[in-house]
């Protein structure tokens, strides 16, 4: 099959390259060059295998807004996807694709308004983006219809699969027109998702592109092996040691989230938690803090996590060790990008290591084990910081009041006692080595086939952990 090396060979309209092209799109991607000609030229079933990032939204969106009729009054695209995250994220891209036609394109998922999606789908919707709970919710509800559907997409079906939407997935395409066209779309394709083609696609046709590289080069990855009961004080020393962490942290669960959101705020960090809980007037108001650097970091479970797009992070880290490959891969994607470097930390648990030791094999990453930054170090590195500040502040900015309060203490009490009392008020206990516990790295958990891979070198060597901002070593 000849693979296309410009948009305007894929036989799309001239609104749909000049909506591309104000997009700053120049060139398709592997899938948007192999898929887009065969659903231009005819309507045929296919399955997509790529990995997330590949460009798979326009690869079926565009086909879709070129074939389906604007304002028929009926929908005539669904679109399921795992989360709402993703639901959002897809509908703005087809609405950013669709030039100058008047489709309208409504996401559907939990969380939002039910009486505002039952008002839209009352005003008539050409394409529907949504979670499979909330579209099967207004399809038992009667406030969805899904008879005339031209096209039905399956977008990440494995994470539907692993997120146990399967069911809901199947019970949703009984509902749909059986002439549609139907396009699936996996990174992996497992048993199940094979028996959901072979039972809802007719005669469809597989394509695949080639697994690029899954981790980039720019994401800095390590890993640390502590106790559980150890996970906070390491992940307060690294964020301790790097001046501008701007990180997201990875908890398994919602309790999880909430807890370590919580002790680091205790700990005078700017953290908030982010789950499935949390409503979604309260997601946006936590999530537009974050983007504006109002807050150092966000706690979050994978699933409230997927589909936020933050840029310029510093730093993710792994408090609870991703369940499979996928996830890591997902995870750490978010740092390294657009040319920015960025760091990937994973606190791994002796009975964890050889978890680990499969992510890495499978997601072919090179994560070094690491040593933590030492309380000496993390107490001399505050020191100057507090220094810094204090002897670079615009003596401009501070007022008379201020003034006439020092000279009263000063008639008092000797300089350095004075200074040191309000060092002491100011920052207590963190320059005093006994509010820094012990952390104890322990040895990981290995089988003797594990060890034989060890000695092989890819595990690589334990160093010491070099911040982001200056390339220091701390942990010696």
């Amino acid at each position: 099959m000849n693979v296309c090396t410009s948009f305007a060979e894929l036989g799309l309209s001239e609104g749909s390259l000049q909506a591309l092209k104000r997009k700053g799109f120049e060139q398709p991607t592997p899938i948007q060059a192999k898929i887009i000609p065969l659903l231009m030229a005819e309507q045929q079933d296919l399955i997509g295998q790529a990995q997330t990032g590949t460009g798979k939204t326009a690869a079926f969106g565009l086909p879709i807004l070129e074939k389906i009729e604007a304002g028929s009054g009926k929908v005539q695209a669904i679109v399921l996807t795992p989360t709402r995250e993703l639901a959002i994220q897809v509908a703005e891209e087809m609405n950013s694709l669709r030039a100058n036609r008047a489709v309208k394109i409504a996401p559907i998922y939990g969380g939002q308004s039910l009486n505002a999606q039952l008002n839209r789908l009352r005003r008539g919707v050409d394409v529907v983006v949504g979670t499979p709970g909330r579209v099967l919710d207004h399809l038992r509800r009667r406030s969805l219809d899904l008879s005339q559907v031209k096209f039905a997409v399956l977008d990440e079906a494995d994470e539907m699969l692993n997120m146990g939407f399967i069911e809901d997935v199947q019970t949703i395409l009984e509902h749909t027109n059986p002439q549609r066209t139907t396009l699936l779309f996996s990174a992996t394709m497992p048993r199940e998702i094979q028996a959901v083609a072979r039972r809802y696609m007719k005669n469809h046709r597989k394509v695949a592109v080639e697994a690029r590289q899954l981790t980039t080069a720019l994401t800095d990855q390590m890993y640390f092996v502590v106790n559980e009961r150890d996970k906070l004080d390491a992940l307060c020393r690294i964020i301790d040691v790097e001046p501008d962490f701007y990180g997201l942290v990875f908890c398994r669960t919602k309790v999880d989230v909430d807890l370590t959101a919580a002790q680091l705020t205790d700990r005078g960090i700017a953290a908030e938690a982010l789950h499935g809980d949390v409503s979604q007037a309260m997601r946006e108001k936590i999530l537009n803090k974050f983007k504006r650097r109002r807050l150092n970091v966000l706690v979050a479970t994978d699933v409230a996590a997927r589909g936020i797009d933050i840029q310029n992070l510093t730093h993710v880290i792994n408090y609870a060790i991703p369940q499979n490959p996928e996830s890591y891969v997902h995870r750490i994607g978010r740092t390294g990008r657009a040319g920015q470097a960025g760091t990937a930390v994973t606190f791994v648990t002796p009975e964890e290591y050889r978890k680990l030791m499969y992510i890495q094999r499978v997601s072919q990453a090179e994560i070094r084990r690491e040593k933590l930054p030492r309380a000496d170090q993390v107490i001399e590195i505050k020191k100057a910081r507090i220094k810094g500040a204090l002897l670079n502040m615009d003596q401009e900015e501070i007022t008379d009041e201020y003034r006439e309060l020092a000279r009263e203490i000063l008639a008092e009490e000797h300089p350095e006692g004075a200074l040191a009392a309000l060092l002491k008020l100011s920052f207590p206990n963190e320059l005093e080595p006994e509010a820094y516990p012990e952390i104890v790295e322990s040895k990981p958990h290995t089988s003797p086939s594990m060890r034989r891979f060890g000695k092989q070198g890819r595990r690589g060597r334990s160093g010491s952990y070099k911040t982001r901002s200056n390339g220091k070593r701390y942990g010696r």
